[in-house]
């Protein structure tokens, strides 16, 4: 029997942004824990805007584990949070997303790494030289001297951690990054984009850097890019079946709830969509085959494979909770009808 340290993970209460929580605990396992092997754990909620001070205990289920590569014997737990009767919490949006074992989900995280209130790389006052070399640059003028130590080492940590890290960029502004998760299922991209998004601002501590996820940091007035998270999603029927009649059918449902989608792609985003540095306008909803600066943007693949594929939604922002994006994108797409039966569809897959 080994100790194992198990790092209990969750969203606290804030709004309209959620904070990641930690806390560890110690228990006995022979082997790394499966997750059904880890025990329901509980908290201070009061202490994180999910209770009252006269009662104030809220509760941890494990959702999800990962190996913690930078701590022996330890585990990182995802954990959902529910209230003393075993419902969800109101703040729990992982609970509220359709499941669908067969939806993939790719999501985009931009973000900047910031220091003494500044982007990496900026001087105190003032700007560095435009965008224009940054992205997907190379060079102490371009990414400076620690910045890609960073982005490197939280890559490494995330594929020891067991998460579907698909590659890191730097990004069109100075000091702006990306990273990129997969996963198959409704939650498991969003539960490891959290994860990853816990292990960069922690690994961030040791360098006294902090993680920016604004969509528009250095504000509306300048000519630098914001930070977007792009969701690249797929259900089995877009991916075996779809055609041009669906496809057409599906951008109209997400032109119907456009709003519905803005109010939980992430807060200011009306800062970012402006129309302006490859987004579209915030009201409204357009679509074109590798257009940057549409809502939606279409893969030639897509359309080269009978409109069957994948779609990128290029609206959520950085600072986007992604189980509440995951959890919109499925309802809407649950709204169209499709016109095969189950029978249809499995041969179609088949």
């Amino acid at each position: 029997m080994a100790k194992y340290k198990l790092e209990y993970i969750w969203l606290d209460g804030y709004e309209p942004v959620p904070n990641l929580r930690g806390k560890t605990r110690v228990e006995e396992f022979d082997a790394f824990p499966a997750l059904e092997q880890l025990p329901m754990w509980n908290f201070d909620g009061s202490s994180t805007r999910q209770a009252e001070g006269h009662d104030s205990d809220c509760f941890l289920q494990p959702v999800a584990v990962f190996p913690d590569p930078t701590w022996k014997d330890a585990a990182l737990v995802m954990c959902e949070v529910l209230l003393p009767d075993g419902t969800p919490h109101p703040s729990n949006s992982r609970a509220r997303i359709p499941d669908d074992p067969d939806a993939w989900f790719g999501f985009e995280q931009e973000y900047f790494l910031y220091r003494d209130g500044v982007p990496l790389g900026f001087p105190a006052n003032g700007f560095p030289p435009p965008q224009g070399e940054y992205y997907t640059g190379v060079g102490f003028k371009n990414v400076g001297d620690v910045a890609r130590e960073i982005v490197q080492t939280h890559l490494d940590l995330c594929l020891e951690a067991g998460i579907e890290h698909q590659g890191i960029n730097a990004e069109v502004a100075k000091g702006q990054w990306e990273f990129q998760i997969f996963g198959k299922g409704s939650r498991t991209a969003a539960d490891q984009v959290w994860m990853a998004r816990y292990l960069l601002l922690r690994l961030c501590e040791k360098y006294g850097v902090d993680v920016n996820f604004h969509p528009k940091p250095l504000g509306i007035e300048v000519d630098w890019n914001g930070s977007g998270m792009h969701t690249n999603f797929s259900t089995a029927y877009m991916r075996e079946v779809g055609g041009k009649q669906y496809f057409e059918s599906l951008m109209a449902a997400f032109d119907d709830r456009k709003e519905d989608h803005i109010s939980v792609y992430g807060p200011d985003n009306h800062l970012r969509l402006t129309g302006l540095h490859e987004t579209a306008a915030i009201d409204q909803f357009t679509f074109g085959v590798a257009n940057r600066g549409a809502s939606i943007r279409i893969p030639h693949s897509f359309v080269k494979n009978g409109y069957r594929g994948y779609l990128e939604d290029r609206r959520p922002n950085a600072l986007g909770d992604p189980y509440k994006i995951a959890g919109r994108i499925l309802e809407t797409i649950a709204s169209v009808p499709n016109g095969s039966s189950v029978a249809e569809l499995e041969a179609a897959v088949a």
